[in-house]
């Protein structure tokens, strides 16, 4: 059997006889055939299985780190000590966080099991970070009240209202597509969110018109893109292909779209991609210190004092589940001890006398 070969720095083609497969797998060869580099491969094997973009970018940034740590080993040349040794230098020279650790080993994981398809039978004795239990900052709802208001820009503002009154995450709500926004039913469906699940979330009445008034101007401006030949969007996984037209349709546009146009760094598509979350974020921080908040303020914050101020306000925590899409209950039982209410409600000895 020929293979054509076609190297990519200077082109020529090279006709390599292969050797048939023996009953003991693949025989050497006369030429070694050239392969795809580790990080390509990692890069390939990331976006078969869908992952986020940014998942994608803090893998490859963690495998090369690990790679580099020890003098540019190849992974297969190396095992649990290896991993270890890496992690306990993050741990003790850098001092990361306990997610940080994690987030480090899950790439390094995803390269020995889905890149390199080795078995791990060391992978259950090596050390975890264990990760401290925190209780989440929550805002009391006078101090949501003067955060909003300090946010000086409209579009912002609409966002961090967004954020406090759905309970949506800050990539949910940037994401957030024109289709996805049911106003006669007073509901948003958030796409894809942590874990890859869909879930049904509330629209609050006081924001039925202001985003309206921002779809709207969203209508106005893709009419605009379309004459420009430049109205399309990013569609998740294989949509694009099994819908050739819908990335210009107007119902899969994002409702908060950034100002200017910008390269995909997958596709090399030139196209108007949703607005930055970092652009939330620091707006939030801003508002922050305008309205003199001492406590620790970011758009995750918002989320936190969703779940607690519907608590407080006698909602049942399994709607509240669901609301913000827990898959255990567990997870939101945290917003009990914020209200420090535990299970049994317990007075302090104190309040008694």
């Amino acid at each position: 059997m020929l293979i054509c070969i076609i190297m990519t720095n200077k082109t020529f083609t090279a006709k390599v006889d292969l050797l048939a497969h023996s009953s003991r797998g693949e025989e050497e060869t006369d030429v070694e055939l050239p392969r795809p580099r580790l990080l390509d491969q990692v890069r390939d094997r990331l976006r078969l299985k869908h992952y986020s973009i940014r998942t994608e970018q803090a893998y490859l940034g963690w495998i090369k780190r690990f790679i580099l740590f020890h003098g540019k080993r190849h992974p297969r040349e190396m095992g649990k000590a290896e991993v270890e040794a890496f992690l306990t230098s993050l741990a003790v020279d850098r001092n990361v966080a306990a997610s940080t650790q994690s987030q480090a080993l899950s790439a390094v994981l995803f390269l020995y099991q889905e890149v390199l398809e080795q078995e791990l039978p060391w992978l259950d004795e090596v050390t975890r970070a264990k990760r401290p239990v925190r209780l989440p900052t929550v805002l009391t709802t006078a101090e949501v009240g003067d955060l909003i208001r300090a946010v000086a820009e409209p579009e912002m503002a609409l966002v961090v209202r967004l954020l406090y009154g759905t309970g949506m995450r800050v990539m949910e709500g940037v994401r957030l597509r024109v289709k996805d926004v049911d106003f006669s039913r007073r509901e948003i469906v958030v796409r894809e969110g942590k874990g890859n699940k869909d879930r049904v979330t509330m629209l609050p009445d006081s924001l039925v018109e202001p985003l309206r008034a921002k779809v709207r101007l969203r209508e106005h401006q893709h009419s605009v893109d379309l004459e420009q030949g430049k109205g399309s969007v990013f569609l998740p996984h294989a949509l694009a292909v099994k819908y050739p037209n819908a990335d210009t349709f107007f119902g899969w546009q994002y409702i908060f779209a950034a100002a200017t146009f910008s390269t995909d760094p997958r596709s090399g598509v030139v196209r108007r991609h949703h607005l930055d979350e970092q652009r939330v974020q620091r707006a939030v921080k801003r508002a922050a210190a305008q309205a003199k908040l001492v406590k620790t303020v970011s758009p995750h914050t918002l989320r936190h004092s969703f779940a607690t101020h519907l608590l407080e306000a006698g909602q049942d925590i399994r709607t509240v589940q669901e609301l913000l899409g827990h898959k255990d209950v567990s997870t939101t039982m945290i917003y009990t001890h914020v209200l420090n209410r535990g299970g049994l409600g317990v007075t302090s000895p104190l309040d008694r006398m």
